[in-house]
């Protein structure tokens, strides 16, 4: 059975809500045969990521960066995980089978640099974009919390065989 990895960091009332919207939809009924686990990011481990088929990451936007415990969840398993450096030590394409991800990210004011941060890095693990990246500004809503939900269901379904 394919398993579904979601990792998050979600300290506040907003992206909790998000977070539990993504996990309700990936648990949706119309998807059979995926094992969704759920990791706090400070919690996740290499073998988490290495025995999923997918990924589902969530983050708050804090001062223009993703939060300090996904960048210490890429920092703990990205190289145990495939990640692939480049001799300058920057990121690099990674090769291998590409596993589909999804990204969730809010800000109060601006998404732009955590979500740049995380694409940069996912980009040097075998990973592939497979959902356009939920970016939510401000308060969490009855529409975020369907489009967070749409994500969850999106990248779940993608390995409902």
């Amino acid at each position: 059975m394919p398993t579904l990895l979601i990792v998050h960091h979600a300290p506040t009332p907003g992206v909790r809500a998000l977070a539990d919207a993504v996990v309700a939809g990936a648990h949706d009924d119309a998807i059979e045969g995926v094992d969704v686990v759920v990791r706090a990011a400070l919690e996740a481990t290499a073998a988490d990521v290495l025995g999923a088929d997918g990924y589902l990451l969530g983050t708050p936007a804090n001062f223009g960066y993703m939060s300090g415990a996904l960048k210490h969840f890429f920092d703990t398993i990205f190289l145990e995980a495939g990640g692939a450096l480049t001799d300058d030590g920057g990121a690099a394409a990674s090769a291998g089978e590409a596993k589909p991800f999804g990204l969730w990210v809010h800000g109060r004011y601006d998404t732009t640099g955590a979500v740049r941060s995380v694409l940069s890095i996912v980009g040097a693990l075998a990973w592939r974009q497979s959902a356009a990246v939920l970016e939510v500004l401000g308060d969490v809503g009855g529409a975020e919390r369907d489009a967070a939900y749409e994500l969850g269901g999106t990248v779940a379904a993608l390995l409902d065989g």
